[in-house]
């Protein structure tokens, strides 16, 4: 069993790797991309691109030690059904969900968009899921794929840090998952709330979770 202690914050974990899980939230060229959903709501993309080298390294790691994978991607059905009228309506983006755009229809499954970048492209084997909402426990069988591999702890990275970061967070922890949240391997369009977002999750003695940076874990998951 491989049992590893990682620096984080507010206090070092000891995790058994054998049942831990990547969870990789939303990397999709829709928000990461020119011409993507992200874009549309007047956002700097290349904001996001900050995430994407460390959390290459940090794939890398947990491939290595044959670890679950999990990826994410939010969007919906193409004739919208999952897509509540409140969601596509709000703001005033320049495409609204479901429009046509340079990569085919806005945050629709199957369009180029919807699919990941293909930096961080899913390997064989490893799950997509794809969900309706912000957190990925929502509407999908997440939750049961975890506990069926008996995983108790996540690690999560993704976009956006405040958005769908932060809920899928939420939402394990209430279904008794302990999450590590990998600082530099998430982003957000606004850096003030990337900064807020960790800090509400580690806050409180770790009120929804822990923060770690990337190279302690991936030094943790290399070591013999």
């Amino acid at each position: 069993m491989a049992v590893k202690r990682i620096e984080a914050e507010p206090s070092t974990l000891v995790v058994e790797l054998d049942h831990a899980a990547l969870i990789i939230i939303d990397m999709q060229r829709d928000f990461l991309e020119p011409g993507g959903f992200g874009e549309t709501l007047g956002n700097n993309v290349a904001l996001l691109k900050a995430a994407v080298p460390p959390l290459q390294k940090l794939l890398d790691a947990a491939r290595a030690c044959k670890m679950l994978i999990i990826h994410t991607r939010e969007g919906h059905r193409p004739d919208l059904s999952d897509a509540p009228k409140h969601k596509v309506e709000r703001g005033e983006p320049s495409l609204r969900i479901g429009a046509p755009g340079p990569m085919g229809r806005i945050l629709i499954r199957g369009e180029p968009g919807h699919d990941i970048i293909p930096e961080l492209y899913p390997a064989p084997g490893e799950p997509v899921i794809d969900k309706p909402g912000k957190g990925a426990f929502y509407q999908t069988d997440l939750e049961l794929m975890l506990k069926n591999r008996e995983i108790d702890t996540l690690f999560v990275c993704g976009v956006t840090t405040e958005v769908c970061v932060n809920t899928t967070v939420r939402e394990a922890n209430d279904r008794g998952f302990r999450c590590i949240v990998l600082s530099d391997c998430c982003a957000s369009y606004f850096p003030e709330f990337h900064a807020a977002g960790l800090a509400m999750i580690k806050a409180q003695g770790g009120i929804f979770g822990w923060v770690a940076a990337s190279p302690h874990v991936v030094a943790a998951m290399d070591s013999p």
